[in-house]
């Protein structure tokens, strides 16, 4: 990050998955005066892996107090204001997430002291009934500025009311711009075709409807299914697979340099459920990527020249894509390499921490003859 603003950042999050470690040491780098970075633990019955570890940004300890279970629960993080009162932020990021019950103290805290507040989130789908949308646009306007991660974030936001010039749209990432060039394959496949997963083996993964999907397609173009990753669904697949499709194989979790060489062989990259980053680092090893839609980020990410988008769930349009994706290689290697110049020019960790940058400085300059350190 070449700019720099002198700025003391604090940013609330619920818990910090190693993925997002390096987002914010790359972001705390833009910080002249520090960043802190407040959050707690999971929940015990959540699979979210390890936690990260900061090693520019300082870390906030938060006590994560959870209510309810699923998708309905809600958390109270205790300690934030203590935190607030020792850091003395310039700006505050927090999460667009009206189940966590403690920012609105955060945000109160803030506006008493002349400082604003940024809220990031996925966007703000049609609330339904009139007074959710009230509550939605209530809610929203606390903010100074948002932070959302695609253009169909942005939309949503704008339609709940909130006004264009103050959304900002930093692009989900996870790995950085790739160094050097797009790996060069040839034109054919090398031998078998090789379908590769990256992620955590959990249900919400859908890797069984993988398994399914790879045992339905033609002897032809059945390929060599590779697996990484662990979990508690592991016994699981590795049995169903057994059964349905003995191609399949488990390698277990790898990172890093002991990922690159798997990287290296893949033909073509599936994600068929929810979640799951690792779609931008196949991105980055020149690979084309099938993707199941989620949350309105992978538009933006997995298009018709480097992809294929699923509708959740449905084994059957995995299969149906499986096979026109195996039938022509040369194509897979078009769009592979539209999948590196994505990655590599458009959504990356520069291009998401340039995202929090803009908004940040947006905020800073509307705030600036108030602010004595300005």
């Amino acid at each position: 990050m070449s700019e720099i603003i002198p700025v003391r950042l604090a940013v609330q999050q619920r818990v910090l998955p190693a993925y997002r470690a390096a987002f914010f040491d790359l972001l705390a780098q833009s910080c002249a005066n520090g960043m802190s970075v407040f959050y707690g633990d999971p929940r015990p019955d959540e699979a979210l892996g390890a936690q990260g570890e900061l090693k520019v940004a300082e870390r906030g300890y938060a006590e994560n107090l959870y209510l309810g279970s699923g998708r309905l629960y809600a958390c109270f993080q205790r300690g934030m204001i203590n935190w607030l009162e020792a850091w003395q932020p310039d700006v505050l990021i927090v999460e667009a997430n009206p189940r966590y019950l403690s920012t609105p103290r955060a945000v109160l805290w803030m506006k008493a002291h002349g400082r604003p507040v940024i809220g990031w989130g996925l966007g703000a789908p049609p609330a339904g009934s009139f007074w959710r949308r009230i509550l939605r646009e209530r809610f929203l306007r606390q903010f100074d500025a948002l932070i959302t991660y695609s253009k169909a974030g942005f939309e949503q936001y704008q339609r709940a009311g909130f006004r264009g010039d103050r959304i900002f749209i930093a692009p989900n990432a996870v790995a950085p711009r790739p160094a050097g060039s797009c790996p060069e394959r040839p034109d054919s496949f090398r031998g078998r075709p090789m379908v590769l997963y990256v992620g955590r083996l959990q249900p919400r993964k859908r890797v069984d409807m993988l398994i399914r999907a790879c045992a339905r397609l033609p002897e032809s173009i059945r390929p060599r299914l590779v697996v990484v990753g662990d979990g508690p669904e592991r016994a699981a697949l590795e049995a169903l697979a057994k059964e349905v499709y003995p191609e399949t194989e488990f390698p277990g979790e790898k990172r890093g340099g002991d990922l690159a060489p798997i990287w290296a062989e893949a033909d073509l990259f599936v994600l068929p459920g929810t979640g799951g980053l690792a779609v931008q680092e196949a991105m980055a090893a020149g690979l084309p990527v099938i993707v199941a839609e989620a949350d309105g980020t992978q538009v933006d990410l997995v298009r018709e020249e480097n992809g294929w988008r699923l509708r959740p769930g449905d084994e059957e349009h995995l299969v149906v894509t499986l096979q026109e994706a195996l039938a022509d290689p040369a194509r897979l290697r078009r769009m592979g390499r539209a999948s590196y110049r994505i990655v590599d020019q458009e959504i990356n960790l520069e291009a998401m921490v340039n995202g929090f940058f803009q908004a940040m400085k947006s905020v800073w300059l509307g705030n600036d003859s108030e602010n004595p350190r300005a």
